[in-house]
């Protein structure tokens, strides 16, 4: 067959990215939109650019390219600009040059015309490449065409393209690169379109950036453009820039820089009916294409031409509904201390086995609290309780809130119980209480670890559905619920009427140290045990230092002292081995599977600790609260009535220290469920594995529960759903899930409204009291920590995984995190000062600077 090397635009139908890239396959559907000017033109297809690199014998510098680190920068530099010197140096074939030629004898041969890149990884829906290969404008004669062609098959190999690519998991072999050629227009205006508000995500709203000219001006940066906000055929907000400067084409080719005359600078450079007309064109080509685009438009004898639409890659999808009513979603995400996108599996195992009903998207679960918000009581019940975990949740449902319309009024439905005082909690101060509630739970372990051995294929799956039912039960059960509220409540209760009778802030946090029965913070002590059993054992110590996968334990016991090392880190994951990072996820690795995950943090302690460090920690953490009690105490008896206030303290001072450890276990309990439903599940992805229907054990995650049930059932997978369903995985990687998502598709975070800290201090909740020095370490996986005594930890989140790198910091910094969640309870529990819900923390503090935490007023100050 005979390779076709050039297409006309409008020859182009849907499905054709292979062969004209990303952006021409977009140009030949707009070219078809009934309304939508698109300038003529045509496509040189991938054949030609196959052809060119054939000629180039480049394969090896590939190869090369391939193996750089993509940190690498000047690695990368050098072999790509060698690249497309090689590819630009050819000479495009005699056959080729005639096609080309021709066509533009057809579009006519002396008319200007744009000439731009079209890769098959560009404009895509979950990349789209913007801006990393070339396009030149008002390219003038055959001999120009050609010579930039040429250039645009070399910009698949710009630095920033390689890059892109590697950062994306892209292999450079298997992206190719297209030309489009069109007829240059040369605008009045021009600008860029979004469909949807690409700073908030509402998909109500859009966004035309406009200036005058070409749009080279905004696309580099050159002036600030002006900018309309459109909502409902309405400009809703504008913002008119003063414009310097405009690119301009020149006569005979190429463009230039021009000044504005003074009177032109702050002209609009389109009027509000010009861009809500604008807007209404984007929402056909929207709705067309099927989710919100990006488009390039020229403003053309007062009628709009489209030069290019692109997915926008960048918005956070909104869940998917069966009703067109208004909806508010709060993250789960943020709650759990888990924002990492999960894969298919583990969000249905989270949805089949969670209390409420959740809503996926972009990887994520959310929970819909639109009714909860439109009832008066109802509403001001949600605002406190996730005021008290998250002021930040709080403050975008307030947000959301003052939209007027938005969220609907509806009547109470009725009685609304006021939230339980601490003074009322509904169980007395009891440890048997707490130590009834772990013997239920580990029996119902122990249970369904027996009952689960027996069953495969089909039965295994419906026992599970039975099992998920109980998993409920158990998380549910009313007396779980009473001791977890009670002992959060009598923490309130503490922090509020120390701080009114004594001016305490968070006296909690001190009173709650060393609190027994906490089975996340004797998880991180318990690690410090095991490094006192490796540390007399020097080459067990050098062993574990060059440790590279996870086999390591067969090796130790050949070591002096490997033997006692291998039984206590055996010990460890007997007990601890279903926890991993993200552990809600399902589908993550856990430290059973891969314990090679904890030898830094052993390492660690042998190196930051002496022997016996556990008991000594947990003892002084015990008087530090016994001191404070004795000290708030005595300082209540001297108050006016005062007797009564120290009893109503010495009440909760005991509750608090007998239910607060219980917060940590039902969390534990799910994680010990979940370890044996995934070793069963994945004893049915191994048979699946070798009948073939399955490629690899861990495509089973890329199944949703049901799936993977059906799978199991009928030995059929669809091989495009599993390698779909892994590039959107990787796409939601790169996205930020917000703590509060409409559906508009607006993400709102919230936002401290303090103005009580210094100049330029990062805010975040005070969590843990106290203030602490020190040099900052960014840890964004637990296996590469590297920390020493008086670091303090900086990350996004910290689940109960997280723990053991708490004993051995000084305090803490997260992206994440509320009053109550995990980070923070052990950070209490440690007497670590600590600051959470601190936005983008990770990337403002960077890797070694020395920073003060603020854990008693909840800031962080850079200090070099």
């Amino acid at each position: 067959m005979t390779e076709q090397y050039v297409w006309d635009l409008q020859e182009i139908d849907d499905g054709q990215v292979g062969a004209v890239g990303g952006k021409g396959a977009n140009l030949g559907r707009l070219s078809r939109i009934a309304g939508v000017r698109v300038p003529a033109g045509f496509c040189v297809t991938t054949d030609a650019f196959r052809r060119i690199m054939g000629e180039a014998s480049i394969d090896d510098r590939l190869d090369e390219l391939s193996r750089l680190d993509p940190d690498d920068r000047e690695a990368i530099r050098r072999l790509s600009a060698e690249i497309r010197r090689t590819v630009e140096d050819i000479a495009v074939p005699g056959d080729l040059a005639a096609e080309i030629t021709r066509a533009l004898v057809r579009n006519g041969e002396q008319a200007a015309y744009a000439v731009r890149s079209s890769a098959t990884a560009e404009d895509l829906p979950t990349a789209s490449f913007a801006g990393q290969q070339d396009t030149y404008l008002n390219v003038v004669g055959t001999t120009a065409v050609l010579r930039h062609v040429s250039r645009c098959w070399a910009s698949l190999f710009t630095e920033r393209a390689v890059t892109y690519r590697r950062r994306n998991g892209i292999d450079h072999r298997t992206v190719h690169m297209a030309v489009v050629v069109q007829q240059m227009v040369f605008p009045r205006a021009s600008g860029i379109l979004f469909t949807a508000d690409p700073v908030t995500g509402n998909r109500k709203v859009a966004t035309v950036d406009a200036g005058f000219g070409l749009g080279e001006a905004l696309v580099s940066g050159l002036v600030n453009p002006d900018v309309f906000k459109v909502r409902d055929g309405e400009v809703v907000a504008r913002t008119i820039a003063a414009k310097q400067r405009a690119v301009h084409a020149v006569p005979g080719g190429g463009t230039r820089e021009v000044a504005l005359d003074a009177r032109r600078r702050e002209q609009p450079a389109l009027t509000d009916a010009q861009a809500v007309r604008l807007v209404r064109l984007g929402r056909r080509i929207e709705a067309h294409f099927g989710g919100p685009q990006d488009i390039e438009w020229c403003l053309v004898d007062e009628d709009f031409q489209i030069v290019q639409s692109r997915p926008v890659t960048t918005l956070f999808p909104v869940p998917e509904t069966d009703d067109r009513e208004n909806h508010v979603y709060v993250s789960v995400g943020h709650q759990q201390m888990m924002t990492d996108p999960m894969k298919p599996l583990g969000l249905s195992m989270w949805q089949l086995t969670a209390m409420v009903p959740m809503h996926e998207a972009g990887g994520r679960l959310f929970v819909d609290v639109t009714r909860r918000l439109a009832a008066p009581a109802s509403r001001a019940g949600l605002l406190d309780v996730v005021g008290r975990g998250d002021p930040l949740i709080r403050d975008a449902l307030e947000t959301v809130l003052d939209q007027d319309g938005f969220v609907p009024s509806l009547p109470d439905e009725g009685p609304v119980a006021p939230p339980a005082g601490g003074a009322s909690a509904p169980v007395e101060t009891d440890p048997a209480v707490v130590t009834e509630l772990i013997e239920r739970s580990r029996a119902s372990v122990a249970a369904l670890e027996g009952d689960i051995r027996t069953k495969s294929g089909p039965e295994l799956f419906d026992f599970l559905l039975e099992a998920f039912e109980e998993h409920k039960r158990v998380l549910g059960d009313p007396l779980s619920l009473q001791v977890i509220m009670a002992g959060m409540e009598a923490t309130w209760w503490l922090n509020d009427r120390l701080h009114e009778w004594l001016g305490e802030k968070n006296a909690a946090d001190t009173l709650t140290l060393s609190a027994p029965g906490n089975v996340t913070s004797e998880m991180g002590l318990a690690l410090l045990d095991v490094a006192d059993v490796i540390r007399p054992y020097p080459e067990v110590v050098a062993f574990l230092e060059g440790v590279g996968d996870d086999g390591f334990l067969d090796e130790l016991v050949k070591l002096p002292g490997g033997t006692e090392a291998r039984d206590a880190i055996e010990g460890y994951l007997d007990r601890y081995g279903m926890r991993c990072v993200g552990e809600i996820d399902i589908t993550r690795p856990r430290w059973r599977e891969r314990p090679a995950t904890l030898v830094p943090a052993i390492l660690d302690n042998v190196r930051n600790f002496e022997p016996g460090a556990a008991e000594r920690r947990f003892e002084h953490g015990r008087r530090q609260a016994r001191k404070k009690e004795q000290d708030v105490l005595s300082r209540l008896r001297a108050l006016p009535d005062g007797e009564k206030k120290a009893d109503e303290a010495k009440r909760m001072i005991d509750r608090v220290r007998t239910f607060i450890g219980y917060r940590e276990y039902p969390k534990y309990g799910i994680v010990s469920r979940y370890f044996v439903y995934k070793q069963a599940l994945l004893k049915e992805a191994e048979r699946l594995v070798r009948t073939r229907v399955l490629a690899e054990q861990e495509d089973a995650f890329y199944l949703t529960f049901q799936e993977l049930h059906d799978a199991v059932r009928s030995n059929r997978v669809d091989d495009r759903l599993v390698r779909q369903r892994k590039d959107a995985f990787r796409s939601y990687r790169a996205l930020t899930p917000p703590r509060v998502l409409t559906s508009d598709g607006e993400c709102v975070n919230g936002a401290y409204r303090r103005d009580d800290v210094p100049a330029g201090a990062l805010l975040g909740l005070p969590v843990s009291a106290g203030t602490v020095e020190g040099r900052a370490r960014v840890v964004l996986d637990i296996a590469e920590a590297d920390l020493e005594a008086g670091d303090i930890l900086v990350t996004t989140y910290t689940d109960p995984s997280w723990s053991p790198l708490f004993v051995g910091v000084a305090g803490l910094v997260t992206e994440v995190g509320g009053l109550m969640t995990h980070g923070a309870v052990i950070a209490r529990e440690y007497g670590l000062p600590a600051v959470v819900g601190v936005e983008r923390a990770a990337r403002s503090i960077r890797d070694g600077q020395r920073i003060r935490v603020h854990g008693t007023d909840g800031y962080v100050e850079i200090l070099s």
